[in-house]
């Protein structure tokens, strides 16, 4: 039994849902990552063990590839008493690795009234076999649970304005799949930290190109190397002027890199003051580690109140826009 199975068995059975003010609110967390260690680059390995907290990063292959499988996501999912997760694929085989679609749909299969997916595609070979791409992502996106897509510019290597991959945006909008782009930098070997690749400003001639294609933009722009809000205002201003935009504050709020919430306090303040409640969903950037999915939940519904949000307000991130956005309803366990 590995580390992680042993920390989800310990927390007994689960109970869905958040309890606020005597109103059981469910969950879905819209950002988890599976995979396998050997898909992820041996620089990215060693970045990651180093975030594994004692004494799980004294053998952190075998802790990932718990707590990254199946059981090993729906014990953390458990243990936080979330309903359900997005799951996502991906190809960066120069940063975080490679996750692929197929590798996701196995786990739709396994649990598919608890998981959903984002699919992804292969840019790194776009001059010449973009089409290909597009096909296999169109393909992927049949799959009854794969329900938008993921893109990470600074991961894959890829402008977010360079016209030459708008087919992906084109593509997700005729098939009603939302799109998931990871904003702001990356502590991760390897990612490109210029502003075409970052920066969600890059973003708006897409967004404006494509008005039926929903993007969601991850993180809020957050710089994860200096620890701060560069992207937080552009967002907000993109999702004020455009109605095909949300957003999604996963990760920012973390306790290594956020350990009195100030960071999360103040993105869920701002979003709420610009009037865009009903335009963010919630996410985590789980598992990393036994516990955190269930330690972001908490710090999110606390950010939450100590910014004054009410209960209905708090339902509609935590589950009621991801069940509008997506189309999907969470099942009530």
């Amino acid at each position: 039994m590995t580390a992680a199975l042993v920390f989800g068995a310990a927390c007994g059975p689960p109970e869905y849902g958040v309890l606020i003010d005597g109103r059981r609110i469910p969950v879905v967390d819209m950002h988890l990552h599976p995979g396998e260690w050997h898909g992820v680059p041996a620089a990215t390995q060693a970045f990651l063990a180093g975030r594994f907290p004692f004494p799980f990063n004294t053998n952190p292959g075998d802790l990932a590839d718990g707590i990254l499988s199946a059981e090993g996501i729906l014990e953390e999912l458990d243990d936080a008493g979330i309903h359900g997760a997005l799951l996502y694929a991906v190809y960066a085989p120069r940063t975080v690795g490679v996750a692929t679609n197929e590798l996701v749909e196995g786990y739709l299969d396994h649990a598919p009234s608890r998981f959903w997916g984002l699919a992804s595609l292969r840019v790194d070979q776009w001059r010449d076999a973009s089409q290909e791409a597009l096909d296999d992502l169109e393909a992927a996106l049949a799959h009854p649970g794969m329900i938008g897509v993921k893109l990470a510019h600074a991961h894959m290597h890829f402008r977010m304005d360079d016209p030459a991959y708008f087919g992906i945006y084109e593509l997700a909008g005729r098939m009603q799949k939302p799109v998931y782009l990871h904003t702001g930098t990356s502590p991760f070997p390897g990612t490109s930290r210029d502003a075409a690749y970052t920066d969600p400003v890059y973003l708006e001639g897409a967004i404006e190109a494509y008005p039926d294609t929903v993007f969601i933009l991850g993180h809020l722009g957050f710089d994860f190397i200096e620890r701060e809000h560069r992207g937080l205002e552009t967002c907000i201003d993109l999702a004020s002027r455009f109605e095909n935009v949300y957003l999604e504050p996963s990760a920012l709020g973390s306790p290594s890199g956020d350990p009195n919430g100030a960071q999360l306090r103040e993105a869920m303040r701002r979003m709420r003051e610009a009037g865009l409640v009903d335009r963010i969903i919630y996410g985590s950037d789980g598992p990393q580690s036994p516990g955190f999915v269930a330690e972001y939940l908490e710090r999110t519904v606390e950010a939450m109140r100590d910014t004054g949000y009410e209960v209905d307000e708090i339902e509609m991130v935590l589950s009621g826009n991801f069940e509008r956005v997506f189309g999907v309803e969470v099942a009530q366990l």
